[in-house]
Parts: structure tokens; sequence; C-alpha cells
């Protein structure tokens, strides 16, 4: 098989991974979708949903409410922690800011505050302790943004804390991470889930980790550090389920809990998730769960590399075991190595978070295999169109189809082997041509002549021999190759008996018919040749050569001749030997050209040789 053809293939695979076009990254980013779809649910006591839900906009008007009226119920809060993940940005339209701020000033509330491509107001909020433990600062690894939208200064001044609620969407639009900082005019501003744990944990401050290549984590002292990218963003577990109330319904909020405040009501932002539509405070309260539960979703950026080189390591053992193996093997180890890879990555992730691209490997590992199997289907059909090109004129048709299913039958190219020949000819040809030339029908002639020769053909291929050539009246045929036959002599020899019984029956036709007697003459010898493909590059036979083949023409040419006219088949001692169900008889010695010993002569006995 041309494997050269395969690795292109495989280097043109490689280099698209490399490339990674969105289409590649989308399928890998589906499948960590599809990943945390088969997580089980965590179920979070503490984090709680409040949706500003249509139930509300008809207790207490259009959106926004009015803050004098916000103030009123979030009142009702006793004992926990408020996330507002509603922008204060512009001022109450009927002046209920200072009545906000001062409800505000008696909870623990962190205000959301917003990327965006203005800034509101020259007020900044007071900044939030930061330790930044590295070689370099965070703010190299965060981009500058063109603005903030703050919340009204008053607002400020009476929470707990604030963070900024911009997310992170991929390629596909779909939001999987977002940052935990955020950097703008010259400091950096905390994510709002990571302010609501700071202020959840009575901390001051957060701790930064970096690096030469970028922010390693981000940990608030009494937490576990979170896992970051070098840009500072945060993969989100979102396979957590929360309790939602109506805004309608605070005071049944249980003490004690972590409140995020959003919008659901019809019209409200929506956005897309590895687990569907969801709010933007069920994004926010899912990151705050996943920071608890230390959850870390790692996709470490050598893992690249592992793929690649896993996906070329097991495409190179496919295409060697489409090579040297049948395609059932084959299509075996590529059913294990597809089911391998993909569970693989399932239980990595189920069991340590790892997200593993399964993706590229078995897209990588169907298109080897298919253009492997192809060029093997393609290599095998034209040596079966070979062989049966090759054979089919000297080989029975069972034998061919039996070659071409398995060439491994037959070696060609030349081998050394012992086999058994024989040469048929016809003996009194001359007075049948004298028959047909004084008639002027040399097309009866060539029709008898093929009528017969086709007859002996059909007898040497169902006794499982091979027709090399043709010699005008005379055949030449062996046994043991192409295909292996043990008892080569035995059929040789039956074949010789059937010849002559064949022979004396068209005999009693040509009588008939009013033509000359025939008779026909056998010779057969056993002994080792040189046998396969033998010619030149443009046109060659499967042949045979060799002391042994020359032999039984010898013998043919005195077989029902002279001496021996009454001997139709006469075969060698090295023939007689190998015989166990033909009986043989003596006839004699002679001597052959190129030979200086006598040659034992032997012929079947009367009775067909048939041991009793």
């Amino acid at each position: 098989m041309k494997t050269w053809h395969c690795l292109i293939t495989l280097a043109v695979l490689i280099s698209i991974r490399l490339l990674d076009p969105f289409l590649l990254e989308s399928a890998r980013l589906s499948f960590f979708d599809s990943l945390q779809r088969g997580q089980d649910k965590s179920v979070s006591e503490q984090i709680v949903l409040v949706d500003i839900d249509e139930e509300t906009l008809d207790k207490f008007g259009q959106y926004p409410i009015p803050r004098r009226i916000m103030a009123d119920e979030i009142d009702k809060i006793e004992n926990s922690l408020i996330g507002l993940n509603i922008l204060f940005s512009e001022p109450d339209r009927f002046g209920g800011d200072e009545h906000f701020a001062d409800i505000l000033s008696w909870k623990q509330a962190v205000v959301a505050i917003a990327p965006s491509n203005r800034t509101n107001t020259s007020y900044r909020p007071p900044r939030i302790g930061t330790a930044t433990f590295g070689d370099r600062d965070a703010e190299d690894f965060r981009p500058e943004l063109e603005g903030m939208l703050f919340a009204q200064p008053i607002i400020h001044k009476s929470s707990f804390g604030y963070g900024t609620i911009s997310s992170a969407q991929d390629v596909d639009g779909i939001t999987r991470r977002q940052p935990l900082l955020e950097n703008f005019d010259g400091r950096l501003y905390p994510a709002f889930a990571l302010d609501i744990l700071r202020v959840a944990s009575g901390d001051s401050s957060y701790q930064i980790s970096t690096d030469e290549y970028g922010i390693e984590f981000v940990r608030i002292p009494k937490f576990k550090p979170v896992i970051t990218d070098t840009n500072g963003t945060v993969p989100i577990a979102f396979w957590n389920e929360f309790k939602r109330y109506s805004f309608t319904n605070l005071d049944q909020i249980p003490q004690g809990s972590i409140i995020i405040v959003g919008a659901t009501f019809e019209g409200s932002n929506i956005v897309s998730t590895p687990m569907g539509a969801m709010y933007p405070h069920d994004v926010q309260a899912n990151l705050i769960k996943t920071m608890i539960d230390g959850v870390v979703l790692k996709r470490p950026s050598e893992f690249i590399l592992y793929e690649v080189l896993t996906t070329l390591v097991l495409s190179v053992i496919l295409l060697l075991l489409l090579g040297w193996a049948n395609i059932r093997i084959s299509g075996i180890t590529f059913g294990v190595f597809v089911s391998g890879v993909y569970f693989f990555s399932t239980d990595v992730f189920s069991t340590y978070f790892y997200m593993v691209d399964p993706v590229f490997p078995i897209l990588a590992l169907i298109l080897v295999f298919a253009h492997g199997s192809f060029v093997q289907f393609y290599t095998q059909f034209k040596a079966k169109q070979m062989i049966k090109g090759q054979f089919g004129t000297y080989l029975s048709p069972d034998m061919v189809d039996m070659l071409a299913n398995d060439p491994s039958l037959m070696k060609l190219g030349g081998e050394k082997k012992e086999m058994t020949f024989l040469f048929m000819d016809i003996c009194g040809f001359t007075p049948i041509s004298e028959h047909y030339k004084n008639r002027n029908d040399a097309e009866g002639l060539v029709t008898l002549i093929n009528n017969y020769l086709n007859e002996m053909t059909n007898i040497i291929l169902n006794n499982g021999g091979t027709i090399d050539k043709y010699m005008g009246d005379c055949i030449m045929a062996f046994w043991n190759a192409p295909l292996p036959c043990e008892n080569h002599a035995e059929m040789a020899v039956k074949s010789a008996i059937e010849i002559e019984e064949k022979t004396n029956e068209l005999k009693r036709q040509y009588s008939e018919q009013g033509l000359p007697p025939i008779n026909v003459g056998t010779g057969i010898n056993t002994g080792v040749c040189i046998v396969g493909n033998m010619g030149s590059e443009s046109r060659f036979d499967y042949s045979v050569i060799g002391d042994s083949v020359n032999l039984a023409a010898r013998l043919e040419a005195t077989a029902s001749r002279g001496d021996y006219i009454d001997y139709p088949t006469i075969y060698s001692s090295f023939t007689m030997e190998q015989l166990t169900n033909i009986e043989s008889r003596s006839i004699g010695q002679i001597k052959v050209k190129g030979k200086e010993e006598m040659i034992d002569i032997y012929t079947h006995c009367p009775h067909n040789g048939e041991k009793e």
C-alpha cells in the first residue's frame, strides 16, 4: 500500500489543527460543553437567585424599578450578602438614590460595574487591596479598557464592594469563561463574582500570582487559589442549580444566603452558555459556585502538543496495520483507538476536570483510516485484476478466485520448489491435417483442435493443474504452483489417465465422422524447478524452467511412439515414488538428451491404477 499518500493526508490534517479554523475550534468547544452537560447537578444551598420577573413588573411598574421601591424591598433581606447584577450608572429618575444608598449601607451589598466604550463619571470607587506576586504586573496581561460604567457615587460609597460583569465569548458566541480582573485607567478592577466572594469571606484584599508568561491564579486568602489562564480568565462550571425567588418574595429568602439579583422579565438580556440560554446573574452564580467548590477546568497549552503527537502515533499505527494486516484487524484497531480516545477524554474530565480534545484525533483517525482503507482496497483491487489477467487463461476460475482473495497463497517473482510437470501432445495429427487440407477446410481443422484441447484443458484444471502454455497441438501444465498442491504427482498422473479415457471417447466420435484415428502422448516428471514471472518488463508469463521440466518434455516425446507406442502415458521414477493411490509398473529405461544416466520410466496399470 502506498502509505505516503496517507502520510500527506495526515500532515495536512496536523497543519489544519495548528491553524485551528473556526469549525474545528467550535467542534472542540461543543464537545467540552457536552462534558459539562453530562455532569451530575450540584445544588447550592447558600447561593440563591432573585429574579426581577414579570410578576415584579406587574407589582411595581416598568423597569428600571424606582430605587426607593427597590430599597424598601431589599430592606426585607436579613443577614445575607446581596449581589446586585444591575447597573446603577444613571441617576434614579425619581430621585431615590439617597434612600437606596441609605438602605445599602446597612446591608452587605456588592454592586455591578461594566466595561464600556465610554465612562459615565469621573468618580472612582475606593481601590480594593491587591497583592501581586511575581516578576511582572498583572496589568501587563489584561488589555486596557476604553471606558467603564460605574454606579452612582453615592451608591458606591454605601456598598461593601463592586465588580465588573464582563464576560469572554468564544468564537461561536458562547460564554464559557470570565475574566477575574479588568484593567482600566491604570488600575485593576475585580470581577463581580470575585468581589462577592471577597465580601463573603470578610477579606479586605485579594492576591494575584504572575510569571513571565501571564497570570497564574487569583486568590482570596480564605479560599483556595482560582487557577486562570495567562489572561486572567477562568472557565466556569455550569452544572449547578440554585433556588430562585421572585423580587416580590424577598422576605422568604433564608438568612445567611448569597443573593444574586438580576432581570428575567421578557426582553431581558440572555447569555449563551454550554447549558443553553441563561440570564447574566445565572452566569455570575455559577462562577461563584465554581470558585467556592474549587472546581478548576484545566486545559494547559501543552495539551495541543500531546493531542497532535497522539494523533500522529495512532495514525501511523493504523497505516502500518492497513499495510500488514487485513481490513478486519485494522477496523477493530481503528474502533479501539477511536473509542479509547473518546472515553479517555470523558474520564479525565469527570475525574480531574482536564479538558482533553478528542475531536481532532478522532476526526484525523477517521480520515486517515478512510484514506488508508481506500488505498488498500484499490491496491488489492488492482492486484486481483492483475492476478485474474495473468492466471485467468491457465487456471480454473475457482483457483483464480482463491488467488485473488488471498494472494499470499502464491509467491511471484521467482521461487525454487518441487513440482510435477505434464506435457501432452496429439499423436497422429498429420493424417487429420491432410484430411482437412484435402477438403480445403482449414477452419474445420482449427475447430477440431480447439475442441480437443478444450476437453484436455478442463481435465487438467479440474485436477488443480496450471496451464503453462499451448504449443500447437501440445499442452504444457504443472502442479504445486501458484497454489500449493501436496499430492501434485498424483493429480498429474490422474489427469493423464483421464486424458487417455477422453481421447478414446473422442476417437470413437471422430471415427463416426470419417476422420483418421488420433492418439495422445503424455510425459510426466516430478522435480525441483524455478517458477515465477519470466519475460521482459513489458511482457512476461508465469512459467517454469529447469532440468526437471525438460525431462517431462523428453518423456512426452517418447510416449505413444516407437517402442512405447502402446504406452500413451509415461512418467519417471521421481513421479512414481510419490504416488499413493495409483498403481504403476515399470516399462524400461531410456536415455534422454542432456542426461548421462538412464532414466527409469513407468506407466499406470491397465485398470487405471486405482488400488483396491
